[in-house]
């Protein structure tokens, strides 16, 4: 299609058809039944859009709403959410329009369906309405309502006195388009449909959930992506995505996609241009949030990015390495709330398996384990031990006593607070061991390797870093084709159970240093949820051979060694 439109044109028909309409109230009529259950028509035909960024290019900023074909799926999409009662979600990045025809569709309903009500939220209120600001959510309804012919218009409608702040009104009571911020959203009463706008940008997504779980039947989450484990991220990851003539089951969040490639302004010279200017100014990382909608780069300190964990997948079969050596695994039990317990194990460098459950106590959750690990073949379970892992342990024990053990499965308590392995050693010294070329020779660099000890804050920490490393030498191996060992390198297989889940949950945890200069591990940034297949994963491919948490005592290694370490 021709973009920009030629608003000239478009200007002038409108113009023809509201000259032809003004006098005659049977065309008036006709248009309001015609337009009754078409929001998509009605927006293409009267509504209009404003963006200021127009005066430079010679455009009017106020503008007919000439949608592109991928805005009118979105209305299909908003329709069929509101007339089935099931809830969406548009995940969109940067400059989609998504909001603008939100808000025209939200002028649609209040205008041809009495009784509805809509609600509207933002993380600010500023963002809900503030008047005269454009970029407001109820400014550009405003807008929208003040540009349509007067015959669409309520009787006995006046702007001054029915579009108060954060508040449109029917003058009659029949309708109403209300706003909300902060932890205040949902909690204004009952709605036909409720708009949530950059909800993945909420401080407490926890406590608006609660209230609009009650409140409403049609939640639209809006918004560009925010970092992996919040409620948008988990809802996006537990919905499907929207086919109009397969829908998703009932209860199921329909998902809509509007990617950059959808807009007919934006082609691939655009992409690579925006790239190149991300890059020199040292901003990629919000270009992947903002464009290619990269969950994982939109968080600071991301332990282990989003395209490391991509480069992983079916990396054994890209650089030609098998999964062969040990067979590890971490098991991570939980016994309250939501959560789930998480089995995750891996042979050599390639993962082999992933699963979570919420059934059963911490017990039930250590017969598992060890079912999973005789069926796999796993010859070292490792469990975490603190709080919850009690129960593992007594479980372990019980089945140590009864024989009900397999003869070769060694189960180790894993202590994520107990001191680092190998304190002594320098961190390049691994690097050393991993690379396929010559080792390090240079006497000064080595002095300037910080030790373990002096690096990681605990084992967690240091078994965290370890996988990080083992992302980030894969993710070079891929892309730039660098040589290391493959014992030191990492593989997702591309039909891991429960791979995509892992995958996001590999991207969560953050990272950053105590006051000592040591590194630190923070699993659950903000409104997440424990990352458990993380936690698993960790435990898999960081090995403790015996650990005593009251003196610090280790022995073996991530080699897998018997030889006694440095306490």
């Amino acid at each position: 299609m021709q973009w920009p439109p030629d608003y000239t044109t478009l200007f002038a028909e409108r113009q023809r058809v509201f000259l032809m309409t003004k006098d005659d109230t049977t065309l008036q009529e006709g248009s309001m039944e015609y337009y009754r259950y078409k929001p998509s028509e009605f927006i293409n035909d009267w509504c209009i859009t404003y963006d200021p960024r127009n005066v430079s290019k010679g455009l009017p900023t106020i503008m007919p709403f000439e949608m592109f074909p991928r805005q009118k799926d979105l209305v299909a999409f908003l329709f069929d959410c509101m007339m089935d009662q099931e809830s969406g979600l548009i995940e969109k990045c940067r400059d989609m329009g998504a909001t603008w025809v939100c808000c025209a569709f939200s002028a649609w309903l209040w205008i041809f369906h009495p009784g509805s009500a809509t609600g509207w939220g933002s993380r600010k209120e500023q963002l809900v309405d503030k008047i005269g600001d454009p970029d407001s959510i109820f400014e550009k309804i405003r807008m929208i309502l003040q540009y349509l012919p007067f015959w669409f218009l309520p009787k006995g409608f006046k702007p001054d006195r029915h579009c108060s702040y954060m508040k449109i009104l029917n003058p009659d009571g029949s309708a109403t388009i209300t706003g909300e911020a902060g932890d205040n959203i949902g909690r204004g009463g009952r709605k036909s449909m409720y708009f949530k706008d950059e909800s993945a940008h909420y401080e407490r997504p926890d406590k608006i959930e609660a209230a609009l779980g009650d409140n409403t039947d049609v939640q639209i989450d809006i918004s560009s992506v925010n970092g992996n484990g919040n409620i948008f991220h988990r809802r996006r990851l537990a919905g499907e995505i929207y086919d109009p003539e397969n829908k998703p089951a009932r209860g199921v969040v329909r998902i809509f996609v509007m990617d950059w490639r959808d807009h007919p302004a934006k082609d691939q010279a655009w992409y690579d241009a925006r790239k190149k200017k991300a890059e020199e100014e040292g901003l990629t990382h919000i270009f992947n949030q903002e464009v290619d909608r990269d969950y994982s780069s939109a968080i600071e300190g991301i332990l282990i990015p989003g395209p490391w964990v991509k480069a992983a997948i079916d990396a054994h079969i890209k650089l030609g390495f098998k999964a062969e050596g040990k067979h590890r695994a971490g098991l991570d039990p939980y016994d309250e709330g939501m959560d789930r317990h998480a089995f995750v194990s891996i042979k050599g460098s390639v993962f082999t398996y992933a699963e979570e459950w919420s059934e059963g106590d911490t017990g039930q959750c250590a017969n598992k384990g060890v079912e999973l690990c005789k069926e796999l073949q796993v010859r070292h379970l490792q469990y975490d031990a603190p709080g919850v892992g009690a129960g593992v342990k007594a479980e372990t024990n019980r089945m140590k006593r009864k024989d009900e053990m397999p003869k070769n499965l060694n189960v180790i308590a894993w202590w994520p607070g107990g001191k680092v392995l190998n304190p002594s050693e320098r961190i390049a010294e691994m690097e050393d061991a991993a690379l396929m070329l010559e080792k390090h020779t240079d006497e000064e660099e080595d002095i300037q390797s910080p030790k373990n000890r002096d690096f990681f804050k605990n084992i967690k920490a240091q078994g965290s870093w370890n996988l990080r490393r083992r992302f980030e030498r894969t993710y070079k191996a891929i892309t730039q084709g660098a040589k290391y060992d493959p014992a030191y390198l990492i593989s997702i297989p591309s039909d891991l159970p429960k791979r995509v889940a892992f995958e996001n949950e590999l991207s969560q945890p953050t990272y950053k240093k105590d006051p000592s200069g040591k590194i630190i591990i923070n699993k659950k940034p903000d409104g997440t949820k424990s990352p458990n297949l993380f936690d698993a994963g960790v435990m898999a491919t960081w090995e403790v051979t015996t650990f005593d948490p009251s003196e610090h005592i280790v022995t073996g290694g991530p080699d897998g060694s018997k030889e006694k370490r440095e306490a």
